[in-house]
């Protein structure tokens, strides 16, 4: 099938790449000539596991473009992956989906096409999408669409660092519209991934015990709402952990241990019960202020999800807390920060958790040194207004801290000379933000560990 993708950030690109693997022919879109560039030679706008290579084995299906009237005329469907960032009020901001809507119909020339919200937007939006390019068509063609063309959503539900591998082993594919004929075409794009069809890459095998992956066919606004509730769930799970966290740090249990004693129950399951210092990224926060405010609007309230909200900026706040009760006096001391993107291995910053911890330290007259294995870059040149000073190596952070926060649970931390981090430092002091860190090894070392809860 002939596939463009609108937007070729986290989702559109993995969206587009697997896409071409599975043997579809696909035009990337973006309106950032810089980044179509360094796609068309070769190298990649984002920090993705694997992304490169194969980007590669699928060049032969794969081209990118900043051209509407190149990406647009003569494709089956034509999936619009563009950002939506909050607005100051929480809601979404659609500029960019109009953008691609009315670019759609500007130039669409076939028998029928399927328009697919893949970005996350506010329910009904699908009906606003398919208004806006039926609009957008008529201006430009001195018609009407005459049925020309549906809107379908298909939510993902890919996880940054992983997106490649949940793209071609989904644990379900969700579309959702109320045109039939939509329903049947997303079918037939899929199938080769419902049937596992495709030949897996080499780097990126697939699951011995995976089989058929389930389709969940729906009407649009469900499609629209699933997507919402899973992010939102995932929220509150990491919320919870952290909460009663709390509670187990002032009874002295380990939070660990209570994590993988509930994790165990079938019902409950133990993904996304990891206490720390909480998620971040471009989802859940994002999602969950949508979800409220999408609530809002039918005069409702989502205290539940609010609360998941509140709990996960406390826990940024508790790493000061901690360093405070345990230095005293903040003002002057050195802190060092290993990791800066809200996840291992992305450069992403969105919503990253380090952001606001370093940005509260230098408000308290810290020195603040940061070090990522491969967000640095992405750093400097986004946050070089935080005042935190970039350290090319992790034993750079060490040289005369005060203490150390581990943000970021990269597995090179995990295997760094930690005796030779302590001999750097002023005194040997560790927040293990994510629990990543070998206690008794640290402590063998002379540090004193410290944790989020407990």
């Amino acid at each position: 099938m002939n596939v463009s993708i609108i937007g070729t950030g986290y989702v559109g690109l993995t969206t587009g790449v697997c896409l071409a693997y599975l043997g579809h022919k696909v035009k990337c879109l973006d309106t950032d000539a810089r980044k179509v560039d360094l796609l068309k030679s070769g190298g990649t706008p984002i920090f993705e596991p694997y992304l490169p290579e194969l980007i590669a084995q699928s060049s032969a299906n794969l081209c990118f473009t900043t051209d509407y009237s190149v990406a647009i005329p003569g494709a089956d469907v034509v999936f619009i992956a563009v950002g939506t960032p909050p607005s100051r009020d929480g809601s979404p901001d659609l500029q960019f989906v109009r953008a691609a809507a009315e670019g759609i119909g500007r130039h669409f020339d076939g028998e029928h096409m399927v328009v697919v919200n893949k970005s996350t937007v506010p329910i009904g939006s699908g009906n606003w999408v398919g208004s806006l390019v039926r609009e957008s068509f008529a201006a430009h063609h001195n018609q009407k669409s005459d049925h020309r063309f549906s809107v379908a959503s298909n939510p993902e539900f890919l996880r940054e660092g992983t997106a490649l591998h949940d793209s071609l082993y989904p644990d379900r594919v969700v579309i959702g519209s109320d045109d039939p004929r939509s329903l049947e075409v997303l079918y037939r794009l899929y199938r080769p991934l419902l049937d596992q069809t495709f030949p897996a890459p080499s780097f990126l095998p697939r699951p011995e015990a995976l089989g058929a992956v389930p389709l969940v066919s729906t009407d649009l606004a469900s499609a629209e709402l699933i997507k919402y509730a899973a992010n939102a769930f995932l929220a509150l799970k990491i919320s919870y952990i952290n909460e009663i966290g709390q509670i187990a740090e002032r009874v002295g249990a380990n939070i660990q241990q209570v994590a993988k004693g509930i994790g165990l129950d079938a019902r409950i399951g133990n993904r996304f019960l990891q206490a720390g210092i909480g998620w971040g990224g471009s989802c859940f926060g994002k999602d969950t202020s949508a979800l409220v405010s999408t609530a809002a609007e039918y005069g409702l309230s989502l205290p539940i999800v609010e609360a998941a909200r509140r709990v996960n900026r406390r826990q940024r706040d508790l790493v000061v807390d901690k360093l405070l009760a345990e230095l005293k006096i903040l003002k002057g001391r050195t802190i060092g920060l290993l990791g800066l993107a809200f996840k291992p291995n992305t450069d992403d910053l969105r919503e990253a958790p380090a952001l606001d911890i370093a940005r509260s330290l230098v408000d308290r007259g810290c020195k603040v040194k940061a070090h990522d294995p491969v967000a640095l870059d992405r750093f400097r040149a986004v946050h070089s207004d935080l005042g935190v000073i970039c350290c090319a190596e992790p034993e750079s952070v060490a040289e005369g801290a005060d203490a150390i926060v581990l943000v970021t649970e990269w597995q090179e931390y995990r295997e760094l000379n930690w005796q030779d981090i302590g001999e750097r430092m002023r005194t040997r002091i560790v927040l293990d933000g994510r629990y990543a860190l070998d206690r008794a090894r640290l402590e063998g070392f002379g540090f004193r560990y410290l944790a989020i809860a407990g």
